[in-house]
C-alpha cells in the first residue's frame, strides 16, 4: 500500500494556505493530543506516547528512532513514529513511515486522518480529498474528517462539496465556529456573498460569550464588506480581529486596507508598518506600505520598500503571494 508519491516543488505559498497548513497541525494535534491512535504494548513505544502527550517530540522521536533500529517491522512503531514528525510539522517525512508501516499493517483510519494532513501541509489537496473520502466513508459520524475534507475541497475549489463537507461536520458538530466561517469561505468562493456574509455573522455570534474567540469570522467578514466597497462597516471587524490576533500579519494588512479606503493614510501607515515587522520576508506587504508612502508623499521610503519587495521577488514570492510566516 503506497501512500507517498514524488511532491510537485511548490514555489509559492498565498496567506490562506499558510493558515490552513497552521490550522490542521494545531487541530490534528489537539484531537490526537491525549488520545493516540492504538495503544502500542511496548514499554518503549508506550514512553513515547508519553513524551507525545506531554509535548516533547525530539525525545518522542528518538525513543522511536531507537525502537525501530531493532523493530524494523513494526507498524506501531512506524505510525507513531510518522505522527511524532507531522506533529514536528515534517511532513514528508511523516509520509514516508506511514508508507513503510503500512507495508506491515494496515492503517487505521486515525492514521489516514494524518496522512490526509500531510498532505494538506504540501498543499497536495487531491491526494488529503482521496485519504479523507476513504476515512469519511469508513466512520461517516467523524467531524473531524469532514472538517478536514471541506478544507481540502476548498483549496481545490471545489467550492459545492466544501459547502456539504462543512454542513455535515456542523450536523455532526453544531455550532462550530470554525465549520460554520469556512462554510462563509466556501459560499464565497461561489459568489453567493449573501449567504457568505450570513455565515460569518452566525459563526461570529456562536462564540458571543465565548472566552476564547477566533479571530477568522471577523478577519473574513470585514474582507467581504471591503470587497464590497464597505470599509466603515468592515473596520469594527476588523478592529475586533486585531484585538483578538494582534500579532497577526493578515489582520494588520486589511486593517490597513480599511484605513486607506477611509483616507485614514496614518492609521494605514501604521498598521502596515506593524505587518511589515511582523513578517519582514512578506514581499506583498513592503509592496502595500510603499504605495503608502508614495501617497504620503514619503518618496524616499516608498522607493525603499519597493527595492526590499524587489529583492525578495528575486528569489522568494510575487508581491500578492508573501512567503510563510508565524501567526499567532
Amino acid at each position: 500500500m503506497s501512500l507517498v508519491r514524488d511532491m510537485k516543488k511548490r514555489v509559492h505559498c498565498d496567506w490562506f494556505l499558510l493558515c490552513t497548513c497552521l490550522l490542521v497541525v494545531g487541530t490534528i494535534s489537539s484531537a490526537f493530543g491525549q488520545q493516540l491512535p492504538e495503544a502500542p504494548s511496548s514499554d518503549a513505544l508506550k514512553n513515547a506516547r508519553h513524551l507525545l502527550n506531554t509535548g516533547q517530540l525530539a525525545e518522542a522521536e528518538k525513543i522511536l528512532r531507537a525502537y525501530l533500529d531493532d523493530h524494523l517491522q513494526s507498524a506501531d512503531a512506524h505510525f507513531l513514529l510518522g505522527y511524532t514528525l507531522f506533529r514536528e510539522q515534517r511532513p514528508k517525512d511523516s509520509l514516508a513511515e506511514y508508507t513503510e508501516g503500512a507495508r506491515f499493517q494496515t492503517p487505521q483510519t486515525s492514521d489516514l486522518k494524518i496522512v490526509a494532513a500531510d498532505y494538506v501541509v504540501l498543499a497536495d489537496y487531491a491526494d488529503a480529498d482521496k485519504w479523507l473520502t476513504f476515512v469519511t466513508k469508513q466512520d461517516p459520524r467523524d467531524a473531524e474528517a469532514w472538517y478536514l475534507l471541506g478544507r481540502a475541497k476548498y483549496n481545490e475549489n471545489r467550492f459545492q462539496e466544501a459547502i456539504q463537507s462543512f454542513q455535515q461536520t456542523l450536523a455532526l458538530r453544531p455550532k462550530d465556529v470554525k465549520a460554520e466561517d469556512n462554510l462563509g469561505l466556501s459560499y464565497q468562493g461561489l459568489n453567493r456573498l449573501d449567504d457568505a456574509r450570513t455565515a460569518y455573522e452566525t459563526a461570529i455570534s456562536w462564540q458571543k460569550d465565548s472566552p476564547a474567540k477566533d479571530a477568522q469570522p471577523y478577519l473574513n467578514l470585514g474582507i467581504l464588506l471591503i470587497d464590497q466597497d464597505q470599509p466603515s462597516q468592515a473596520l469594527p471587524y476588523l478592529q475586533q480581529a486585531a484585538a483578538l490576533a494582534p500579532h497577526n500579519p493578515r489582520v494588520l494588512e486589511q486593517l490597513g486596507r480599511a484605513y486607506e479606503a477611509l483616507n485614514m493614510r496614518d492609521k494605514a501607515q501604521q498598521e502596515l508598518e506593524q505587518a511589515v515587522a511582523l513578517a519582514p520576508d512578506a514581499s506583498g506587504l513592503h509592496f502595500k506600505l510603499g504605495q503608502i508612502y508614495r501617497r504620503q508623499g514619503m518618496q524616499q521610503q516608498a522607493k525603499e520598500q519597493f527595492d526590499i519587495c524587489a529583492k525578495l521577488n528575486s528569489t522568494h514570492s510575487s508581491i500578492e503571494t508573501p512567503n510563510p510566516i508565524p501567526q499567532n
